[in-house]
């Protein structure tokens, strides 16, 4: 799979975010990459930043939060373009769901692990 076709991939699943919970996002950037860093070559997503829940009236004049989706590791994970939609889908949401405050253990839980 492209990188172009992956990234459409990743659009689309940021398409099915309900706009109810799209409008509530903030400050928060998505991207592409090809691989994760060097100390982690599995991860398939990652979000660095302050989630939503920790913000305070101090929370001004920063960068936005990244949300990164690593194409690598999730095509080596999946064994077909299905599996990769799907995985790139739960991905998607479960970064998404780090910039509202839900740690992994909850994700887990409701089956974005």
């Amino acid at each position: 799979m492209t990188r172009e076709e992956f990234e459409e991939l990743v659009s689309e699943a940021l398409d099915r975010i309900p706009p109810e919970l799209t409008r509530l996002m903030d400050n928060v950037a998505v991207f592409v990459e090809d691989e994760p860093p060097s100390d982690d070559p599995e991860l398939l997503g990652l979000y660095e930043g302050t989630p939503l829940t920790e913000r305070g009236e101090w929370y001004a004049g920063v960068l936005p939060d990244r949300i990164t989706i690593y194409r690598g590791p999730t095509l080596r994970m999946c064994e077909s373009r299905e599996d990769v939609v799907a995985e790139t889908e739960i991905t998607v949401v479960h970064e998404i769901a780090h910039h509202f405050g839900i740690d992994d253990e909850r994700l887990h839980a409701l089956g974005y692990g």
